[in-house]
């Protein structure tokens, strides 16, 4: 399994990198936490790495922090939660916010988290709790620092929607409201955070 990737940067958006290590270019699906981490394309980077298998499926999930990943793996223990959710929870709210949520069954905050409905949100705080717990007394204070958009604002906002399963003609609209309240000047992660609050109205 890898655990961690280290090498150049040479791609980067609101979901996914691609880190070029000795030749290979290896892709990791990303939470919007550790895009807002990740230094501009072309520079050394080194992500946490979950190594998702199953039958003809090889995917990483990367992470700018170890909280991230042990957060991410956490989700991945609650049934009828897998990699590409557990990434969307993850991109729509902070890792310690989450543990936090889960820890004192707080479920008004976990349903307001994009992905996660009432049923879920229950399931979360019973069947993670003790876990969860556990978690925050050993966090650290890890924090990612911003980055620098690159590309179209428009197209990475919706290229992230779209990874995150919305329907492209939805992602569309969702996109084009958030853009003409927040502007094309607003960091990336912002947007997305902004259009995934709407998803889940």
């Amino acid at each position: 399994m890898i655990a961690r990737l280290e090498g150049v940067l040479r791609e980067r958006t609101p979901t996914r990198a691609v880190i070029d290590v000795g030749g290979v270019g290896y892709e990791a699906l990303i939470p919007l936490s550790t895009f807002s981490a990740l230094p501009e394309e072309g520079a050394q980077v080194a992500l946490r790495i979950h190594t998702h298998v199953r039958a003809d499926v090889f995917q990483l999930y990367g992470f700018a922090t170890e909280l991230e990943r042990r957060v991410f793996e956490l989700l991945l223990h609650a049934s009828r939660v897998g990699p590409r959710l557990a990434q969307a929870i993850l991109s729509g709210i902070e890792a310690r916010a989450l543990l936090s949520a889960i820890e004192q069954g707080d479920v008004p905050a976990l349903k307001a988290v994009p992905g996660i409905g009432a049923k879920m949100a229950e399931r979360l705080s019973v069947e993670l709790r003790e876990r969860a717990g556990a978690l925050a007394e050993a966090a650290g204070g890890e924090a990612a620092a911003p980055v620098a958009e690159t590309g179209g604002v428009r197209a990475q906002l919706l290229s992230a929607l779209l990874n995150l399963q919305t329907q492209k003609g939805r992602a569309e609209r969702v996109a084009d409201e958030v853009l003409a309240e927040l502007g094309g000047e607003a960091e990336i992660e912002v947007l997305v955070r902004a259009a995934l609050r709407r998803l889940s109205r």
